[in-house]
């Protein structure tokens, strides 16, 4: 069985992500959206709220499944049986510092290999970061976050910061 792992932090998940983990999927048996918990990003929502978000965003991708990991991203991915790691990217920017993690992960799991998904033109200029901060100031994340997930991010966003416009992130 062919097993790929997509990892992230998604908070919250985009339509740039979910045209890669779509576009990507159809390659692989079983498609594991991981989510890294990454304290360190110090992260708006939580690990539980992330995975709430992504489960729904996938909804009748039949192959696609979403999990949580803490640790390495190749020692997941080996928990997994993924042979696969595949990776979103928007610009050059981008490339450098994935090309890297490629790299240390390549030296780690010479059974693993890294597979770079370029992002879809209309999706180059969304990210997580800038649709928090859209959200955070009441701003339309309509057709930057998964339709179906829309109302629920707000929702979200109104139980953190009380009302909208105050520019909470």
């Amino acid at each position: 069985m062919t097993v790929a792992v997509c990892p992230g932090t998604f908070d919250p998940i985009t339509c740039g992500h979910l045209d890669v983990i779509r576009r990507a999927s159809r390659f692989f048996e079983r498609f594991i959206v991981a989510v890294a918990a990454n304290p360190a990003k110090r992260p708006l929502f939580t690990l539980e709220e992330r995975m709430y978000l992504l489960k729904k965003a996938v909804e009748g991708l039949e192959n696609v499944e979403v999990a949580a990991f803490e640790s390495l991203l190749v020692d997941f991915a080996r928990q997994v049986g993924a042979t696969a790691i595949i990776k979103g990217l928007r610009a050059l920017s981008d490339f450098e510092y994935e090309f890297q993690m490629a790299q240390i992960n390549q030296a780690l799991s010479e059974n693993i290999e890294t597979f770079f998904v370029m992002a879809n033109p209309q999706y180059t200029f969304i990210s997580s970061s800038a649709v928090r901060e859209l959200a955070s100031y009441g701003g339309c994340v309509t057709g930057l976050v998964p339709e179906n997930i829309e109302g629920e991010l707000m929702k979200m966003f109104r139980e953190k910061f009380g009302r909208m416009g105050k520019g909470a992130v």
